[in-house]
């Protein structure tokens, strides 16, 4: 095998598409801090036992798993960051009231998430600890959806849904846990011929409810359809009305609902959110509440947060204009170094043309150069 050749699902980045993930990186974090999130940057690799405590099997099976040469213990290469920033917030910052922190940084999959996606994503996200209201989803979901917004994506739709609804309806039925991932996986894809199988003893109140929520997919108008059709269910309104609360604050995005979509639902408590977005082929983020994520750390504090792979989001957005340039012939002119100086100091890109190169950049646009007239060094359209 050549050298050069890469493991599967993993690539260079080269520098035009380079250029436009660290500006969307920095306006992320930018959009971020303007909110007051705090930056934190976790390690790449720690311990096992911390990164995949209390964390959902595929989370596990996204792993890689390495021995420390130092101590003999097992490490995992961290496969997503929430896990992380819920350690930084309950074992070292341990403030007792909301915290908000962001991070971006690149994770490893061992197996790519969906078809053609990188297995070296780079993570961005957000995350709210220490308040347990609506409000705190409300702000997650504000914050979400600038942040595509600031990075030009247009004409989002965004699907609501929360796993408490599931859960109540499930409240008391004796089930395997197999039995019970095989009923998530069936209201998930909508296969009602499944469901009615793997539901078939249930309790008629939860066997029906469940078939229910197969049809409750679509505009606000389901929310009114689901009080109707689970109200004999304890535990189901507060969940629904949370849900209207917070799509009455989205502005300039479509809002749907798909009360049956369990995506995650081994690590969400309650809200659970996806963005898309025209040109991509899944969700651009995903976020919602993770109350239980700190409680392995010994502090269970309320946790709302999203987030995204700035590589994925890169593919949908259009390509900024090439940065404007100045170019000039390498000498040795010691005005024409300080101008070149000068020049940089003033935040313009000065492209040297060293001899014997035609000085062909793509990612700069020489559009003026800097020359010698009349003794002195003056820059020019070219």
């Amino acid at each position: 095998m050549s050298a050069w050749v890469l493991p599967d699902h993993i690539a260079d980045v080269l520098p035009s598409e380079a250029r436009r993930i660290e500006e969307l990186r920095r306006g992320l974090l930018d959009t971020a801090r303007g909110y007051g999130y705090e930056l934190v940057i976790p390690p790449l690799f720690e311990h096992l036992e911390s990164l995949l405590t209390g964390a959902g099997e595929e989370l596990g099976l996204q792993t890689f798993k390495l021995v420390d040469q130092l101590s003999g213990r097992s490490l995992g290469l961290r496969a997503d960051m929430t896990q992380q920033v819920a350690r930084i917030d309950a074992h070292l910052l341990n403030r007792s009231g909301v915290t908000r922190l962001c991070y971006c940084g690149p994770v490893l999959h061992a197996r790519p998430d969906r078809p053609y996606a990188t297995r070296e994503p780079l993570q961005f996200g957000a995350e709210i600890y220490g308040h347990q209201g609506v409000e705190a989803e409300i702000e997650s979901v504000r914050l979400a959806l600038e942040c595509l917004r600031g990075a030009d994506v247009h004409e989002m739709s965004i699907d609501l849904a929360d796993v408490r609804i599931v859960r109540a309806l499930l409240a008391g039925v004796p089930v395997g846990l197999q039995t019970l991932r095989e009923v998530h996986a069936a209201l998930a894809a909508k296969d009602a011929s499944e469901l009615a199988s793997l539901t078939r003893n249930f309790p008629a109140v939860s066997r029906d409810g469940l078939a229910q929520l197969l049809r409750l997919y679509g505009d606000a108008t389901v929310l009114d359809e689901a009080e109707k059709a689970l109200e004999a269910i304890p535990g189901v309104r507060e969940p629904l009305q949370n849900l209207r609360q917070v799509a009455a604050q989205i502005k300039r995005a479509k809002v749907t609902f798909d009360l049956a979509d369990l995506r995650g639902y081994s690590y969400y408590s309650g809200l659970r959110f996806a963005i898309y977005a025209p040109g991509a082929s899944d969700a651009l983020v995903r976020g919602g509440r993770y109350d239980e994520v700190g409680s392995v750390f010994g502090r269970n504090r309320p946790a709302v947060g999203f987030s995204l792979d700035v590589k994925q989001l890169v593919s949908v957005v259009a390509a900024p204009p090439l940065r404007a340039a100045i170019r000039v012939h390498w000498c040795s002119d010691e005005n024409a170094a300080a101008a070149i100086a000068a020049l940089r100091r003033q935040g313009e890109t000065v492209v040297c043309v060293l001899p014997g190169d035609a000085g062909q950049a793509d990612e700069f646009d020489c559009d003026r150069e800097l020359v010698q007239a009349n003794g002195a060094w003056i820059v020019r359209a070219l």
